[in-house]
């Protein structure tokens, strides 16, 4: 199975443009349709009423930097770390073994965390603005010894 290796640019940027799609969808909606109903919600959630617009802005515009690519890492850790907040201030309310509730969230900070911690891949404005560090060797301390 090592032919699949060969797809893995590929496999990032799906996921990157998948999960791009998502956040955005959602995050859109908060910043230009957001109401009063809607920080009503977060409110009665235990959340300030203006997290409607942070949430807003981190799905939207951290979707986008997922969709581009860039600064990859940090959007996705930032859309990880949302998602949890979101898994355990709104969608536990019937426990934690009530995974129905919850999965759809679980599952976009699952592939946040695994962007965040894999990288945009070669596929990207990362690669090509900050280089990847895989496969280069450094001019470090072990050449010093």
């Amino acid at each position: 199975m090592k032919y699949l290796n060969a797809l893995q640019p590929v496999s990032l940027v799906a996921l990157r443009i998948v999960l791009a799609i998502i956040f955005m969808s959602h995050g859109y909606p908060k910043l230009v349709h957001s109401s009063a109903n809607m920080q009503t919600f977060f409110i009665e959630h235990g959340l300030p009423g203006y997290f409607v617009y942070v949430a807003g802005i981190v799905e939207t515009f951290g979707g986008g930097l997922l969709l581009l690519g860039l600064f990859t890492r940090v959007a996705a850790l930032l859309l990880a770390m949302e998602m949890c907040v979101a898994i355990w201030k709104v969608h536990s309310a019937h426990g934690y073994f009530a995974v129905r509730e919850y999965e759809f969230p679980l599952a976009l900070a699952a592939t946040c965390v695994v962007l965040a911690t894999v990288g945009a891949g070669v596929l990207s404005l990362d690669q090509v603005l900050f280089g990847g560090g895989r496969g280069r060797p450094r001019a470090s301390r072990s050449a010093k010894h």
